[in-house]
């Protein structure tokens, strides 16, 4: 039950990309297209498990001094299997998220959960902690990608659902569509959960 509650708070009450607004470079950049917005959080949520199950189960073997390194050492080991993977099997997606693959090594979402979860836990809810956080992440970054798309292009997932009448708002799939989709998304969850609390 304790790990269905982590991987919970991972996806619900501590929202990476909703409720603890980390992990913004990819968030707004990659987000043009639900398509990209399932791939980067598929990626981060493959990086996030592995690193944290390796956090949880080095963390009596690595000095305090030298254990901010170490855990990047790991996020890259992990970070460069998905990118070979990635390259190799799904390279159109690979081309549209480009550098933001390889920088999943540095945002803070990884190494904040190695550092705040995984160095304190036991491997098994450190993997929870990794599936809940990169399950939030994932939906945090389709949802925004299914929003853009559809009101930027009338598609979603590539697919036309908008009837040919409609009239796209570039804006959408422009940089401050991010802003604007991301400030609207935050102030609505803000306001929602404002009543239940």
């Amino acid at each position: 039950m304790k790990l269905l509650k982590i991987i919970k708070n991972g996806i619900i009450t501590e929202n990476p990309t909703f409720r603890l607004v980390l992990g913004m470079c990819p968030t707004l950049a990659v987000t043009t297209a639900a398509a990209n917005g399932i791939g980067m959080g598929l990626a981060t949520a493959f990086v996030l498990v592995f690193s944290n199950l390796v956090v949880a189960l080095i963390k009596d073997f690595v000095p305090k001094q030298v254990r901010i390194p170490a855990y990047i050492v790991v996020a890259a080991t992990f970070v460069t299997v998905v990118d070979m993977i990635m390259e190799a099997y799904v390279p159109v997606l690979y081309e549209s998220l480009g550098l933001f693959i390889p920088l999943i090594v540095v945002n803070c979402i990884i190494l904040g959960r190695a550092e705040a979860f995984a160095s304190k836990n036991t491997p098994l809810a450190a993997i929870a902690d990794g599936l809940g956080m990169g399950l939030g992440f994932t939906c945090s970054l389709t949802l925004l990608g299914v929003i853009r798309e559809l009101l930027g292009a009338g598609t979603v997932f590539g697919v036309q659902v908008m009837p040919q009448s409609f009239n796209p708002a570039v804006i959408m799939i422009l940089p401050p569509g991010a802003f604007i989709t991301l400030g609207l998304l935050l102030g609505l969850l803000n306001k929602l959960t404002a009543k239940t609390e």
